[in-house]
């Protein structure tokens, strides 16, 4: 989806003018980069998902640990905010979306999220959680296409079915492991019937 854009498909919404359409020439100069970054932030993302998984193997309280998160991420985003933005106007905050969307982002992305992946990483594993993670660029890209009329090109269409094509294997591959013990006992009890009746007839023989 991101290194390969193609031709636009046209669709009756996207024909709206957007501020998306408005900076895309200025975004085309970081493609490197941001390909770079992006790369760099899956990785860190990666390495996330294994310490939390082995975090919760000692500290298994999933609210505390995710208020932790919640409090080490705000205290890092202060410190880049206060590096980077020096004017006082950017620090005001007003009924609008400089007031709403850093309380959805705090409260439903990071709070209900991270206790959410902590209660499912503790049952399911980290497998389960990072393999329902890509479908967020799906959802991205078809809210920022119907909604902000972003246009939409090929390239996004077909990384999506490669997404869910990899995500739906994935679950697949490790079915097994999502199995309950229930399953797992009637499933080893159902290929150990013949064995009793096999040596009962040889002791008979």
């Amino acid at each position: 989806m991101t290194v390969y854009k193609g031709p636009e498909i046209g669709l009756p919404w996207s024909h709206q003018p957007s501020h998306h359409a408005s900076t895309a020439a200025s975004s085309d100069k970081h493609w490197v980069a941001g390909t770079l970054l992006l790369l760099v932030g899956c990785v860190a993302w990666s390495a996330f998902y294994v310490l939390q998984s082995e975090t919760l193997k000692k500290y298994p309280a999933e609210l505390s640990l995710a208020s932790l998160i919640c409090l080490a991420g705000s205290m890092q985003s202060l410190a880049v905010a206060l590096i980077t933005a020096h004017h006082p106007s950017s620090w005001a905050v007003g009924w609008d979306s400089r007031l709403f969307t850093p309380l959805y982002t705090g409260i439903v992305t990071s709070g209900i999220t991270y206790y959410v992946q902590g209660l499912v990483m503790k049952t399911r594993g980290p497998v389960f959680v990072t393999a329902f993670n890509p479908l967020c660029m799906i959802i991205v890209t078809a809210l920022g296409s119907a909604i902000l009329a972003e246009k939409l090109h090929l390239g996004s269409v077909l990384g999506g079915i490669i997404i869910a094509i990899g995500l739906y294997a994935v679950v697949w591959g490790k079915r097994k492991d999502y199995a309950s013990p229930e399953e797992l006992s009637i499933t080893a009890a159902k290929g150990n019937q013949e064995l009793p009746i096999a040596t009962t007839n040889i002791a008979t023989t």
